[in-house]
C-alpha cells in the first residue's frame, strides 16, 4: 500500500511539474530569445525579468499548448505589438531598405578602400 502511495505521489509531482512549467520550456526559450522586451530597452524577453517579459513567456507557453507553431506565434505578437518586437524581422517592402542598407554601405566602403589603395 505504501508503495502505491509513493508511486502515485511521484506521478502527481511529475504531472504537476509539466502543467506548471510547461511541457516544452526549450521552445519558449527559443521564441523568447528573438523577442524584444518593451519595458527593458535592449534586452530580450528571455533575458528580462520584468512583469511584461514574464507575461510574454506565459503567453508563448499558452500558444504552444494551443498547438500554434513559431510563425503563428510571431504573427500574433507582431499584430499585437508591431514588427519592432521581433529582433529578426522578415524581408518585406517596409523592411527592404533595412536589409539592403548594410550591403550598400559595405560595397561603398570597399570601393573607397580599393580607390585609396590603387592611387598609391
Amino acid at each position: 500500500m505504501k508503495i502505491k502511495i509513493l508511486v502515485f505521489t511521484v506521478f502527481y509531482l511529475i504531472s504537476f511539474y509539466n502543467i506548471s512549467y510547461g511541457a516544452n520550456p526549450e521552445k519558449v526559450d527559443q521564441i523568447s530569445k528573438n523577442l524584444r522586451c518593451l519595458i527593458c530597452q535592449g534586452q530580450s524577453v528571455y533575458d528580462s525579468q520584468s512583469d511584461f517579459a514574464l507575461s510574454m513567456k506565459i503567453l508563448i507557453q499558452n500558444k504552444i499548448d494551443e498547438g500554434k507553431n513559431d510563425k503563428q506565434i510571431y504573427d500574433f505578437l507582431k499584430s499585437k505589438y508591431g514588427e519592432w518586437i521581433v529582433y529578426d524581422p522578415e524581408i518585406t517592402k517596409n523592411t527592404f531598405l533595412l536589409w539592403l542598407l548594410p550591403l550598400i554601405l559595405f560595397v561603398f566602403g570597399a570601393i573607397l578602400i580599393i580607390r585609396k589603395v590603387s592611387i598609391k
